[in-house]
């Protein structure tokens, strides 16, 4: 049995260690966030704890039943059947069942109901809310790591580039065609790309740290993405559009509506205190007397002789209770009013956000059209300059003014379409559509 468990745990890590070591997309990452990351979870546990309030209050309507029994001894001096007092020892035992029932309380059970529907209704929007933030903050490190692998790519064909150069240089200075000094300036130069190669794979394992980290993972060993299949530039819609879809969607506008009518509920708890209330109680119960010295029937017979019943109402009427109640209301419209102000800023808030991230937008797909225009003119003319230095018509320094202008409208070109498809696809996740 122990073998059998032992190789069980053997297979589970390895299947474990494999699905580490194939990259993740971009939903792997995003779904695998939601399912572990903490601040979910515990937000997932408020939203369970909400129901159970909701259920509390639903359960309120019932009436109440208990159930007592007591036993009672007395010593001395004290009142006989014959209303005399004697000194004796008597016993009683006495049994009571009894139920309780609100019949009216001005409203107050019905809005408490609706209060706590309304919470919970809020506890699963802030759940969502927050599965929104997570997959935000994830898919701009994603997006960063994408942008650090192309910039990775580009200084790995710069090193390239470089070591080609040096070798070529090292059989042109033993055909006595190149100079000590020029192999010399070619070698500082490779060393000075192997620096930026560095720091781009660096950069690339913080960010992946990163986001192993948003997502919960052990360790980022074995962690890496796989590259976006397309990440060309798009149409842009409207952000006034944006924005009226987005009101019906999005929690964080959902979550202060609701706020808003929480606080009609709370009004009308508050006023409740206006109205009389009305309860309804009911019994049963029965008594044992025992007397020393003193005959009495049997513990059965007196429990029957003895059993009584009760019903009764309780009406409360308020009259003055020093504007505690006329206090609590205006409390709770003050709170409403406040309200009305969050959820005007929550939607001010929400506009800025999606103007803002369609005008990164555009300015992303400008850097793009320029960047890729001028990325192209740099290859073209780093080609010719490469094929003017290989037959001895241009020099070493223009050769790597060329080269290092390639490369970085390459990198500039990779950081412009990244962020433009990150800003497209927040306008997108702003309408309602997952990364």
């Amino acid at each position: 049995m122990k073998r059998i468990s032992l190789i069980a745990i053997t297979l589970f890590a390895a299947l474990s260690a494999n699905a580490q070591n194939s990259p993740w997309t971009l939903q792997d990452c995003i779904s695998y966030a939601l399912e572990h990351n903490i601040s979910i979870k515990r937000q997932d546990l408020a939203a369970k704890q909400a129901e159970v309030e909701l259920e509390s209050a639903r359960m309120s309507r019932l009436p109440g039943v208990s159930a007592s029994a007591s036993q009672n001894f007395s010593f001395g001096r004290g009142l006989s059947a014959d209303n005399t007092y004697v000194n004796t020892n008597t016993a009683s035992t006495g049994f009571s069942l009894g139920t309780s029932a609100n019949l009216f309380s001005g409203f107050r059970t019905e809005e408490t109901i609706r209060l706590r529907a309304l919470d919970l209704e809020s506890a699963n929007v802030n759940l969502l809310r927050a599965k929104n933030d997570i997959s935000m903050n994830v898919a701009a490190a994603y997006v960063q790591i994408l942008y650090d692998m192309e910039v990775l790519g580009v200084a790995e064909r710069q090193v390239g580039i470089d070591s080609m150069q040096v070798e070529r240089l090292a059989e042109m200075l033993s055909n006595g065609k190149a100079s000590a000094v020029e192999l010399s300036q070619q070698k500082a130069t490779m060393e000075q790309s192997r620096y930026t190669l560095t720091q781009a794979e660096n950069r690339l394992s913080l960010d992946l740290l990163t986001l192993s980290q948003l997502l919960e993972l052990p360790s980022p060993e074995g962690f890496s993405i796989a590259p976006v299949g397309d990440m060309e530039p798009r149409l842009l819609e409207n952000p006034e559009d944006i924005f009226r879809q987005a009101l019906g969607i999005r929690p964080e506008i959902r979550y202060e509506e609701l706020m808003l009518d929480s606080y009609d509920s709370q009004i009308k708890i508050a006023k409740s205190a206006y109205y009389p209330s009305l309860s309804l109680s009911g019994g049963i119960g029965s008594n044992y007397y025992t007397t020393k010295g003193i005959s009495a029937p049997s513990f059965a017979e007196q429990l029957r002789n003895n059993f009584s019943q009760y019903v009764g109402l309780s009406l409360s009427v308020p009259i003055f209770n020093k504007f505690s109640t006329r206090n609590s209301v205006r409390i709770a419209e003050i709170g409403r009013t406040a309200q009305e102000l969050q959820l005007q800023n929550a939607k001010n808030t929400l506009y800025k956000e999606i103007q803002q991230a369609y005008y990164n937008a555009v300015a992303a797909r400008s850097r793009f059209n320029s960047s890729f225009q001028a990325a192209r003119a740099a290859a073209e003319s780093f080609d010719m300059v490469q094929a003017k230095y290989e037959n001895g018509k241009a020099s070493i320094t223009e050769f790597n003014e060329s080269k290092n202008a390639a490369l970085k409208s390459e990198s500039d070109l990779a950081q412009a379409r990244c962020e433009l498809y990150y800003q497209a696809e927040l306008l997108d996740f702003y309408k309602g559509i997952a990364f």
